[in-house]
Parts: C-alpha cells; structure tokens; sequence
C-alpha cells in the first residue's frame, strides 16, 4: 500500500520499534497479517473474565462475556466491545474474500470477521489470533 493510501491512526509506531517490542510471531501476525496455527492459541481456551486487548497499543478490543467457542481454533467472539475498537477492511489475499479485522487505534491485524456466528446474537464471528491480544484478567 502506497503512503498516501495508508490511513493514519490514533497510535503510531515504527516498525523498528515493533519488532523489538514484539515476539516473531506476533509481529508476522500483527503486523504482516499472518495467522496463528489454529488450536494452539494461547487464548483459545481461556474462560477467564476480562478484557482483550491489541498487543500493539492496549486498546480494548473484545470483553470475555462475548467470547464462545466456535470450534474453529481460534479465540471467537460475538461482538467487539465498542464499535469502534476494531476496524472492518475487505481483505482479498489467498484467492479469498474476507473482512479482515484491525485494531481501530494502531491499524494492527488482529484476525477476520465471518457471518456464520450464533443466530440468536447476530450471526457474526470475530476470528482473532491470540499472539494479536493481551488479556487483562478482571470484570
């Protein structure tokens, strides 16, 4: 993507200061749209109350009450935790057509959006890679 095409957001840092704030992984997924191998996330599993955030910059992204299992081996949630906690961009790499998922404050991918969540609280499922998330443990 060309500069004058990238949007600019809220938090901002340089790619040398990520990668030393970051481990591999979550740089390649962060920052690079990779993707965690499914069912081996470290939240995946997690029950636990609280609140994920962007590992970049700590937003706020989902809130544990939202979380379900989906089977598909990543964390899943109905819904983020404010509208504007995430970004929605189409994403059309690996001859696919996905909505990819961003932080709404740095711009980080976090995962993709699918239309298959739970009927009954609004069929839509947020697919987030656990390496693009902290967890703070509480209400």
């Amino acid at each position: 993507m060309s500069k004058k095409n990238k949007k600019e957001y809220p938090v901002q840092f340089s790619e040398e200061e990520l990668k030393n704030k970051l481990d591999p992984e979550s740089y390649h997924v962060l920052r690079e749209k990779g993707t965690e191998r499914p069912f081996t996330g470290q939240y995946y599993l997690n029950k636990d109350t609280g609140i994920y955030e962007c590992k970049v910059c700590n937003n706020e992204i989902f809130h544990s009450s939202k979380k379900y299992d989906s089977g598909c081996g990543w964390p899943s949630f109905t819904e983020p935790i404010r509208p504007e906690a995430i970004e929605v961009q189409m994403d059309y790499s690996h001859f696919m057509i996905r909505e990819e998922i961003l932080c709404g404050n740095c711009g980080s991918h976090l995962g993709h959006r699918f239309p298959d969540g739970p009927k009954d609280q609004g069929g839509i499922r947020y697919c987030i890679n656990s390496v693009s998330m902290d967890f703070k443990k509480g209400e």
